[in-house]
């Protein structure tokens, strides 16, 4: 028997005032697939680009789903399902594509490829911060990257819920992190978080940032540089590696061409972190990764801000694209 829940969809592209609460309807699952009661919601820059159609796949419309992370709890498993059972704790996050299956809404329905176990002693808040964030930074920084104990990285936008997992990702492997970020305010955040320096980056662009970190390593530069950013200040900022490093992009926040720099020897990576988490190894190493390191207080979703209830979302979405958070914003069901 199907039931209906709450659902958050857009009929057109736009800002957040285009997200709508609707009843839609929830079926039993299928063959291979879990039914899950929505406990909180961990939002991400990508549902914002989605939402205005800026994403690197657009949404089906009318009546596209939004998200891609949510905690909560199995309440019904369909044939063949083996792995989860009724009354699991669990977080979604791998492969989800959101016009069919965004996981805004109090009760979902997903593969159970989809789905993935919650930590014992991880409460809703925590888990659905923490996917998506502490994988791609799992993935971006040590597999593709290979950062290494005694390295230097440097984090662009290190106040989002990626920069701050992967503080503490080159934390815990005995990297070392150094972060920029466009105000002072956020500066002592990101040190209490471990990186070793805070750059401001102010007024004075990717160039200063690289004059920075060229001030900070002695003249030799980061081995890696892990940037969210891109557009023109991606070739003053490749001036910070040391040689031989790497740069990896794992976002679009300046949509404008970057050029190349012509300090070689370097790499560039572009990263997408579903090319790792669908595949049945990087799923398992990523995911075995992320456990152990909350389950023993390695890693500290930061959360920067907690809504109530669906009804809240549009307001979650301008906190969200104002940057005026550290970390993650979370929507409590």
């Amino acid at each position: 028997m199907s039931t209906t829940a709450r659902t958050v969809l857009f009929h057109e592209i736009g800002g957040p005032e285009v997200l709508r609460i609707e009843d839609l309807a929830v079926p039993d699952p299928a063959p291979g697939q879990v039914a899950l009661r929505v406990e909180a919601l961990g939002l991400n820059r990508a549902e914002a680009l989605f939402r205005a159609g800026t994403y690197y796949y657009q949404p089906s419309l009318p009546a596209s789903r939004l998200g891609y992370e949510a905690a909560g709890v199995v309440t019904a498993v369909g044939d063949g399902v083996t792995e989860l059972a009724v009354g699991d704790a669990v977080l979604t996050g791998p492969g989800i594509e959101m016009s069919a299956q965004g996981v805004y809404a109090e009760r979902i329905v997903l593969p159970e490829t989809a789905v993935l176990r919650r930590p014992a002693g991880v409460d809703a808040v925590t888990g659905a911060a923490a996917w998506l964030t502490y994988t791609t930074a799992y993935g971006a920084l040590l597999e593709t990257a290979g950062l290494r104990p005694g390295d230097r990285v440097l984090i662009t936008g290190a106040s989002s819920g990626v920069g701050t997992a992967a503080i503490q990702v080159a934390r815990r492997i005995g990297a070392i992190p150094l972060a920029t970020t466009r105000t002072e305010a956020k500066r002592q955040r990101l040190l209490e978080l471990g990186a070793e320096d805070v750059i401001v980056s102010g007024g004075s662009g990717a160039e200063g940032v690289a004059k920075e970190v060229r001030r900070l390593t002695g003249g030799r530069g980061v081995e890696v540089i892990f940037d969210a950013i891109g557009g023109p200040g991606f070739r003053p900022l490749a001036e910070a590696l040391a040689p031989g490093g790497s740069v990896v992009v794992y976002g679009w926040l300046d949509r404008r061409p970057a050029e190349i720099p012509w300090s070689w020897p370097f790499t560039i990576h572009t990263y997408a972190n579903m090319a790792l988490t669908t595949t049945p190894g990087g799923r398992r190493r990523s995911t075995a990764f992320l456990d152990a390191d909350l389950a023993d207080g390695g890693f500290r979703p930061v959360v920067g801000e907690v809504f109530e209830g669906l009804d809240a979302i549009r307001d979650a979405h301008r906190l969200l694209e104002s940057n005026a958070h550290t970390g993650k914003v979370v929507v409590r069901i």
